[in-house]
């Protein structure tokens, strides 16, 4: 895959300095929600990041795609949906080939040596961490941020990557070094939680 492929679907290449901490918020987007941006705000403040960027996928290969809308559209959504300028949204996986994530991570270690990159899920994601592919990898590559979210939390604590990952667990306290951290490392950050999904609100049309 070639450098000069990356972001020529809509915004380019996010302008990032060496040395910078800048947090991955990966996924359909389909639709962007106020679930989303409040996590996004969690992790710049806890976890003390320059950037969120919000990876938008062409499509989940854990879930069907079908009806989903087109990357032009989800990124369109994601930029009337938040305004903070230090979130951007892009859209080069397209441009990689793949949908999954252990390759655009590797990719963007790759292209961007200097920074210092966090993977951001919900907890509710943790849960079926272990069923990603090369997740294994993906800790290996950068420290992960788990965003709480209702219902999720003794749940993701006891899924088989939480527990392959235990010794690797930070402390919430430490959340603000986490990614300046050596991977294997990752915490579970609480908050003001949010119920919304995607899912829920495709299935509710709102």
């Amino acid at each position: 895959m070639r450098a000069a492929n990356f972001g020529q679907v809509r915004v380019g290449a996010p302008l990032a300095l060496a040395g910078q901490s800048i947090g991955l918020l990966g996924g359909s987007f389909n639709p962007p929600h106020a679930g989303h941006a409040q996590i996004t705000e969690i992790a710049l403040r806890r976890l003390k990041l320059d950037q969120v960027w919000w990876v938008v996928t062409p499509g989940n290969p854990l879930k069907k795609n079908n009806n989903l809308p087109t990357l032009e559209d989800r990124i369109d959504a994601c930029e009337h949906l938040i305004a903070n300028p230090r979130v951007k949204i892009t859209g080069f996986e397209q441009n990689l080939g793949t949908p999954f994530t252990a390759a655009t991570i590797g990719y963007l270690k790759q292209r961007y040596p200097g920074m210092n990159f966090v993977w951001i899920m919900g907890a509710d994601n943790l849960v079926s961490f272990h069923r990603w592919q090369r997740w294994q990898e993906i800790a290996a590559l950068v420290p992960i941020a788990v965003i709480d979210r209702p219902g999720w939390r003794l749940r993701a604590l006891a899924s088989p990557a939480a527990r392959r990952l235990h010794a690797a667990f930070v402390p919430e306290q430490r959340a603000a070094r986490l990614a300046r951290m050596k991977p294997p490392a990752w915490t579970l950050i609480s908050g003001p939680l949010s119920s919304l999904s995607s899912t829920a609100l495709r299935t509710t049309g709102n």
